[in-house]
């Protein structure tokens, strides 16, 4: 499940046993990627608050579609995932999302969110390669520049966790296993899904 030993539920204290317990209540079970971060509940605290404060700044439709493009090209299943459960389930549908999954966002998005999810991927593949030009795509389909620093602030972030959860072989949850199995196919871009 991970290359690190992680805190067993039934011996976390503290701030580790009370992230373990939220994380329990809010999806009914505890989620591999909450485990792996028991040993630092303060970098998961951290974590969480710069996590909402992106996300709030931006709002969740733009921050699921910058989060999928940046775990597509980090070949992060987990992220993956996850996020796009949420596109699915709340914003693009099934086909949609397995579409932008797929590498297709310029078929079946709009022109604001296939620029999304285009710099977002090109930011998560070379942040060095980016030029002027490639923000200024951005400002054409009306994204201002805060809009724009938001993009670059989800991408960033995912980074950070998707490299976490991959090193230390984190694998995504067998709660996964139940969506629909075409998307949870076009979403699995690196490590399988956890055994129940």
């Amino acid at each position: 499940m991970t290359f690190i030993d992680t805190i067993p539920e039934d011996d976390a204290e503290g701030a580790t046993a009370d992230w373990y317990t939220a994380d329990r209540e809010r999806f009914g079970y505890l989620p591999n990627y909450t485990k792996v971060f028991g040993h630092r509940p303060a970098v998961y605290a951290a974590w969480k608050q710069l996590g909402g404060a992106i996300w709030g700044a931006m709002g969740p439709r733009r921050y699921e579609l910058a989060t999928l493009a940046a775990a597509r090209v980090l070949r992060s299943s987990y992220c993956a995932l996850a996020h796009g459960k949420i596109l699915a389930e709340k914003f693009l549908g099934p086909e949609t999302t397995r579409a932008v999954a797929d590498g297709d966002a310029i078929t079946v998005l709009d022109p604001v969110d296939a620029e999304i999810v285009r710099f977002a991927t090109l930011v998560t593949r070379d942040a060095a390669a980016v030029t002027a030009k490639d923000v200024d795509r951005l400002r054409a389909v009306g994204l201002s520049d805060e809009d724009i620093l938001d993009v670059t602030l989800a991408v960033a972030a995912r980074c950070f966790f998707s490299t976490v959860l991959e090193a230390l072989g984190v694998q995504p949850d067998p709660a996964f296993q139940a969506l629909d199995p075409d998307l949870r196919a076009a979403l699995t871009v690196g490590r399988p899904i956890a055994e129940a």
